[in-house]
């Protein structure tokens, strides 16, 4: 399939899945992840109507946000793991951060402004037992979004999370909803709700998702890196 098919493909299956579940696809957002593609890639993309982008890789959304300069209409996701002392670069680099998981991390992001720009975020819900894995606790996501909300560089837009390998996405994504709509008491704007990847877009359609996070099955695999 050509990347205009694979896109059209997966465009039809998300319109499919809102409509089966009484949703309007027009209040879905695709975004798809470019990670370890090229910025001609990204051109391709573009041409074809693509405006949300997202990257796991600060140095390689970076270099694809410089090498696309003169392209100004697109809006460029992070959705990786964050290290504090990369902030900064984040925050140059993005249009939206969806991995915020902890308060040293939305403070780095805040004391890197720079100038009057407020930078977009969503709290990262871990909906695992694993402390190891990114995102903070369903128990803590709450006191997480009251920080962010005292930040004034950033605006909270909602909740992202990645739905666990053993575990049901609808029953996981069940629990993103449930904390995204404790946050909204919060925060009635934070309507966000990132979830959703190639194989349980669906589940997360259901669950209430806004946003999803598509990447192989747009962009084809990933090239060689040698």
């Amino acid at each position: 399939m050509t990347l205009a098919a694979r896109l059209s493909a997966i465009d039809e299956r998300i319109a499919e899945a809102a409509r089966r579940f009484g949703r309007d696809p027009g209040e879905i957002t695709r975004i798809v992840v470019t990670k370890f593609h090229t910025a001609r890639l990204v051109r391709d993309l573009h041409a074809l109507g693509v405006r949300e982008l997202g990257e796991n890789r600060q140095q390689e959304l970076t270099a694809k946000r410089e090498s696309l300069a003169d392209v100004q209409d697109i809006r460029w996701h992070f959705i990786g793991q964050a290290q504090t002392n990369k902030a900064a670069a984040i925050r140059r680099a993005s249009d939206v951060v969806h991995s915020v998981d902890r308060v040293r991390l939305a403070d780095a992001l805040h004391r890197a402004a720079d100038d009057d720009r407020v930078l977009d975020v969503l709290v990262q819900v871990n909906l695992t037992d694993d402390a190891g894995r990114g995102g903070t606790s369903t128990a803590e996501a709450e006191a997480l979004a009251e920080h962010v909300l005292g930040l004034d560089t950033l605006r909270l837009r909602g909740v992202m999370a990645v739905a666990p390998l053993d575990e049901d996405p609808s029953s996981a994504f069940a629990r993103l909803r449930a904390v995204a709509d404790r946050i909204r008491l919060l925060a009635p704007e934070a309507t966000w709700i990132s979830a959703g990847m190639t194989n349980d877009f669906v589940q997360a359609v259901e669950a209430g998702a806004t946003h999803l996070r598509i990447g192989s099955a747009i962009t084809g695999p990933r090239p060689d890196r040698g």
